[in-house]
């Protein structure tokens, strides 16, 4: 078999994502064949031993993709440091060792990916992919035209602005707002930070869709595996990213 970087058989076989591999290796927390590995090491992944921390890595034969339903307050870790729930107690009863596709927040809830499928990760999550994502944002009290175009047009966070996206209002009541946004990239809590910006307060964030995948009536704290029509149609939106960035 043809011998590939050792960052990309991590992310391959399930182990992180090929950011976090680069780490790893660098920490030297990763040895191959009893050595201890560098940036820029190739192996076999049939032939080679890889062990992370001690523990050797299995290159992936079963591939799954799922969707789960998460509720708030589960953290989009597969162990928390602090004792804090984990997204990874409700996937527990997979056959395989998943992990998620990207980040929902501890007081977010909906649509999450896992996989154990580290190159159909990289695809969906890296920055030039911008893979539409929606969601259902309840704010308090009303919001302006103003605050929509601002929104609309880009927050500067973290000495960049946003990219454009699309926000439509839902549903108005008295007390509180209802919108739908439409993000092509995933900062660290991005909608929470652009509202907040603009002086409004998220009392709900739920994910419903990742680039035409719709979480639909999954219940809450529930997964399920991605059918073959949703499947053909990440790979085809990710084939189409990939090929863009070309």
């Amino acid at each position: 078999m043809e011998k590939i970087r050792l960052q990309k058989h991590l992310s391959a076989s399930g182990v992180c994502s090929r950011r976090a591999a680069e780490a790893l290796i660098a920490a030297g927390k990763v040895r191959v064949n009893g050595r201890v590995a560098s940036l820029g090491d190739k192996v076999d992944p049939v032939r080679d031993k890889v062990t992370v921390r001690g523990k050797p890595v299995v290159a992936v034969r079963e591939k799954m993709y799922i969707m789960l339903h998460k509720p708030r307050g589960f953290v989009t870790t597969l162990k928390d440091e602090k004792g804090r729930k984990c997204v990874a107690q409700l996937v527990a009863d997979a056959p395989v060792r998943l992990f998620p596709v990207g980040r929902l927040d501890r007081d977010s809830e909906g649509l999450l990916f896992l996989t154990n499928d580290g190159a159909f990760a990289n695809r969906l999550t890296h920055p030039s992919s911008h893979v539409n994502k929606t969601y259902r944002v309840t704010v308090a009290g009303e919001i302006t035209d103003e605050q929509l175009d601002q929104m609309r047009s880009g927050i500067l966070l973290d000495g960049s602005k946003t990219l454009p996206c699309d926000i439509i209002v839902i549903e108005k009541k008295e007390d509180r707002t209802v919108l739908q946004f439409v993000l092509r990239e995933g900062r660290n809590r991005q909608i929470r930070r652009m509202c907040e910006a603009v002086g409004l307060s998220v009392i709900r964030l739920k994910r419903t869709e990742i680039a035409g995948v719709k979480l639909g009536m999954l219940p809450q704290g529930k997964w399920r595996e991605l059918n073959e029509r949703e499947m053909r149609h990440l790979e085809n939106i990710s084939a189409s990213r990939k090929e863009d960035a070309k």
